[in-house]
């Protein structure tokens, strides 16, 4: 009777295991579909959808092309979010040694624009290592697959600005009530440095604090030059 009993619980744990496996297996491979799909589809990303579900369809989106974004939006994201964006392959391994050097801090920084893309559009929003591990071979990936303009498009359109506000343009039409691609300067470096913290800060009703940091990254963005070159010919109207 025992042996009979035992001999059911290990099928039944081999059963269940080989479930989980194929569960695993399945949630692995939906990122590997979707990012070339996603090099002709506008994506949604997770946190869009939660957003959706949990405010009822409350949420802001009008995905637009690269070239109907500022200019200055796009370098000003790029000088605040990821300078080395054109030199690297969708990792920056200077800034990701810094990261794995602190094994006693919080995972921080060293993000890029890909693998933020990729954590927006797969993953959920809490730090950690066991996400950042998973963030590097699809950041690679998605590199390889979408090239640096679509890259840039596809994080421009699915970025939080705001509770319930995604993407460039609803953006720009929610604080300043404009078009992406008519934001001046300094209200394309205001909505760069929100992203760090969108849930508290206003690009419309900048403090002291968030007005300095955008008048560095204005200037920064005005000084791009070669650091925007791999957008060269798609960011110009």
């Amino acid at each position: 009777m025992r042996a009979a009993m035992s001999g059911h619980l290990q099928r039944n744990l081999r059963r269940v295991w080989g479930m989980v496996w194929r569960v695993a297996l399945t949630l692995a491979l939906i990122p590997l579909v979707l990012i070339p799909v996603y090099r002709f589809v506008p994506p949604i990303s997770t946190l869009m959808a939660w957003e959706w579900l949990t405010r009822g369809g409350s949420v802001e989106r009008t995905w637009v092309p690269l070239a109907a974004i500022s200019p200055a939006l796009v370098n000003a994201v790029m000088m605040s979010e990821d300078a080395r964006f054109c030199s690297h392959n969708g990792v920056d391994w200077q800034e990701l040694n810094k990261v794995i050097a602190r094994p006693d801090d919080r995972p921080r920084g060293a993000s890029t624009i890909a693998m933020q893309s990729v954590k927006n559009l797969f993953f959920w929003p809490a730090r950690s290592y066991l996400r950042k591990a998973v963030e590097v071979p699809l950041a690679l990936y998605a590199d390889f697959v979408w090239g640096k303009p679509r890259e840039m498009e596809i994080y421009l359109n699915i970025v939080e600005w705001g509770p319930g506000v995604f993407g460039a343009e609803a953006a720009a039409r929610h604080y300043f009530h404009r078009p992406a691609r008519a934001l001046t300067a300094s209200e394309a470096a205001l909505l760069a440095v929100t992203l760090p913290n969108p849930e508290l800060r206003n690009p419309a009703k900048p403090g002291p604090g968030l007005k300095e940091l955008a008048v560095n990254i204005a200037g920064r963005a005005r000084m791009a030059g070669g650091y925007v070159d791999c957008l060269a010919g798609r960011i110009r109207l």
